[in-house]
């Protein structure tokens, strides 16, 4: 018994160190996370700063995720309401698969390839650009605003009230 509530206490710990929500929550990214490469789903690497320049103007909300991690996929279907909620918003698919055959299997098991665009970190988990946003957790979402700012750096989960609030708060001031 004894063994058991130390192993319970270890994985326990280990999970709140896994979500550790970062202390500060960064506004915008640096010039060496957006020179990150992602691969698109026609094999083309390209930087996050060229896809988010693509985008400058619009209200972008960026998930990362992966076909493995089922809190991913628990978090889907909230994730394809929020979509729907907001068809105006550009949705990034940001993929954290190990390998490139999962991640393009996983885009059309789960329908991503209708409800955004979808990039694969060929390089890992570990790479400028999550080391940058201090990504420790998946899914996580976060909201560009149309200026390119970060209006949101940190949420696991789609069902957020934050996220619905903060894009309205931008629709509204880009409405002006």
């Amino acid at each position: 018994m004894k063994y058991f509530i130390t192993i319970l206490s270890i994985f326990f710990s280990i999970s709140l160190v896994a979500q550790k929500i970062p202390e500060i929550s960064k506004t915008e990214f640096s010039k060496e996370a957006l020179s990150e490469q992602v691969l698109d789903v026609n094999d083309n690497k390209i930087t996050l700063n060229t896809i988010l320049e693509n985008y400058k103007g619009k209200i972008i909300v960026i998930k990362f995720w992966a076909g493995w991690c089922k809190d991913c996929l628990v978090d889907m279907p909230f994730s394809d309401q929020l979509k729907e909620n907001n068809p105006e918003v550009s949705f990034i698919y940001l993929s954290l698969d190990r390998n490139k055959e999962f991640w393009l299997k996983s885009i059309v098991k789960y329908g991503l390839d209708k409800k955004g665009n979808n990039y694969w970190f060929y390089t890992g988990w570990k790479n400028t650009f999550t080391e940058y946003i201090e990504l420790n957790w998946i899914p996580r979402y976060m909201i560009i605003a149309p200026d390119g700012k970060i209006a949101k750096y940190y949420s696991v989960t789609a069902k957020d009230p934050e996220i619905q609030e903060i894009i309205e708060n931008l629709r509204n001031e880009t409405q002006k």
